[in-house]
């Protein structure tokens, strides 16, 4: 499966913004979504995934209560609301499709396979 990202942008602090992932190819609702995070000068992290079939969810402790991941199979798209966005939520982030089963590797970058090109978001304070 192939993904793009959009949705990026610049925004103030306490503002919002919601990214979307096209996924193109067969058996989306197959797999595993999720959304990662690279700041400038730090490693990739984790920030939310969704079970296939739009079952369990999962955020990192850092986005809980301000982030929402959700899925459109019928549309073949993924999208990561953000509320509340706050300066150090700044980075690229990336959408991926995997195969990850259960909430102990929903987080985990080695059970996702298909990455998309990453959309800049910056927050200012």
């Amino acid at each position: 499966v192939q993904l793009q990202a959009s949705g990026g942008g610049f925004v103030q602090a306490g503002g919002s913004l919601k990214l979307s992932c096209a996924a193109s190819g067969r058996s989306f609702s197959s797999y595993t979504m999720a959304w990662f995070r690279q700041a400038p000068g730090k490693e990739r992290e984790f920030v939310a995934a969704l079970m296939r079939g739009g079952g369990s969810t999962y955020y990192a402790d850092s986005v809980k209560g301000r982030f929402t991941i959700s899925r459109d199979n019928a549309k073949n798209t993924v999208y990561l609301q953000m509320n509340s966005l706050k300066p150090e939520d700044t980075a690229v982030y990336y959408c991926a499709a995997g195969v990850a089963w259960t909430i102990a590797t929903m987080s985990l970058e080695r059970y996702y396979a298909n990455w998309g090109k990453g959309t800049q978001v910056t927050v200012s304070s």
